[in-house]
């Protein structure tokens, strides 16, 4: 009976050390290139910013996933409800570290709502001028 405890309490100790040496790490990364796109399903027209530069943008490590994309797309939704009286957008942000593949994944998404068809898109395409910056957040407010 002791040694099954002993042994069940090692297993639950190496699979603890295991999952936390298995989590991915959060790593600065002084540059990032970002875009946004905006969308309503209430109406047709959709918004895209340019490719921005953000500096000190933290990612994990492991996926290379953005830390805080969801404040990166807040930003943009918080613009056009403010600037453009576009409220209830669905906001989406693609990054890359390097500006030129940033800008193929801009130029992508791009031709998915300007290629016209019949003469036709469909879509209501808004570019977002120069004024709107994506601002890096805090790192911070992710830690738990």
């Amino acid at each position: 009976m002791k040694r099954s405890l002993l042994r069940l309490f090692a297993i639950l100790l190496l699979t603890t050390i295991t999952v936390s040496y298995a989590e991915a790490k959060r790593v600065r990364v002084p540059k990032m290139y970002m875009f946004g796109f905006a969308a309503s399903f209430n109406d047709t027209i959709v918004h895209f910013t340019n490719v921005i530069e953000v500096d000190s943008v933290w990612i994990e490590s492991k996926k290379k996933f953005l830390i805080g994309r969801e404040q990166y797309s807040n930003q943009l939704r918080n613009y056009l409800e403010s600037k453009e009286q576009l409220p209830n957008r669905t906001c989406v942000v693609q990054f890359a570290k390097k500006k030129d593949k940033a800008e193929k994944k801009l130029l992508k998404m791009k031709h998915l709502y300007t290629n016209t068809k019949r003469g036709a898109t469909g879509f209501d395409v808004r570019y977002i001028d120069d004024s709107f910056k994506f601002k890096a957040i805090n790192i911070m407010d992710y830690e738990q």
